[in-house]
């Protein structure tokens, strides 16, 4: 019994003499072991995205916010999205609308590793400011939603907002009407395969009387329409169809068909 009394007093006084050499930062710094050296922001970022694969969505939201608070732009992206979506978070527009804003803050060339976060951020926000967020500082402001859309538009060639800027454009919505600049931004959105400015163009070349080229854009869009969008792509095809003539319409379909194959010429 002494000789365990002594070797465990020894071993006290051994544990009391490491941890006075030590000091008190090294003893006691709780958060060296939450957060270690080699914790570093994009090493966070991974990590959370495997707990997000894994199901484990509320330890991806804490990765996520760590390196967020670190500089990491794809983990506000993420977090903006998980709040957008109520993915694994409660849903939150505003919240989402702020974690947008700080990816959309960033200076990123376009062709970066950062360039897709950003981009799409910039359509978000535009979103927003097309309606606002009720209850919130986040008012209707279309003519910001339309800079945002021009931003992302024009830098980062995001199709998505060169069909919302060429919709835009084409009712005046946000201040400023030009058919010929909303042909422009549309043309190039259905260029890159977005289904929804290939129905718009397609429409706006119909009315104008270009009927064959019009008739196959809609057509085209409507063969790769998401679940979303089909509805209206296929009202207004239909409506098309049924005012071209029958030689216009089979031109018009192995048109379309040349379109899905190789894209718009």
């Amino acid at each position: 019994m002494r000789i365990s009394e002594h070797m465990a007093g020894g071993l006290l006084a051994g544990a009391v003499l490491l941890l006075s050499t030590m000091g008190p930062a090294a003893a006691l710094d709780e958060k060296r072991v939450v957060q270690p050296p080699e914790r570093n922001p994009l090493a966070v970022f991974r990590f959370g995205f495997s707990a997000y694969k894994r199901g484990e969505k509320g330890e991806a939201v804490e990765a996520y916010r760590y390196a967020a608070e670190n500089g990491q732009v794809g983990a506000r992206w993420k977090l903006a999205r998980m709040y957008a979506e109520g993915d694994g978070v409660p849903q939150d527009d505003y919240e989402a609308f702020k974690f947008f804003s700080a990816v959309a803050q960033q200076e990123v060339s376009p062709g970066s590793r950062d360039e897709s976060y950003v981009s799409d951020a910039l359509v978000a926000i535009a979103s927003y400011l097309k309606s606002g967020i009720p209850g919130t500082p986040v008012k209707a402001n279309p003519a910001l939603a339309q800079e945002y859309y021009m931003r992302a538009a024009a830098a980062y060639r995001n199709a998505t907002a060169q069909y919302e800027l060429g919709r835009m454009l084409l009712t005046g919505e946000g201040g400023t009407k030009s058919v010929q600049q909303a042909a422009r931004w549309l043309q190039l959105a259905a260029e890159k395969g977005h289904a929804g400015a290939q129905a718009t163009l397609g429409n706006l070349l119909f009315q104008s009387g270009k009927v064959v080229r019009g008739l196959a854009l809609m057509t085209a869009a409507l063969e790769q329409a998401g679940p979303a969008d089909v509805g209206w792509i296929r009202s207004m095809q239909e409506e098309a169809f049924a005012l071209a003539g029958e030689s216009d319409r089979r031109t018009a379909i192995a048109l379309s068909e040349s379109y899905l194959g190789t894209g718009l010429e």
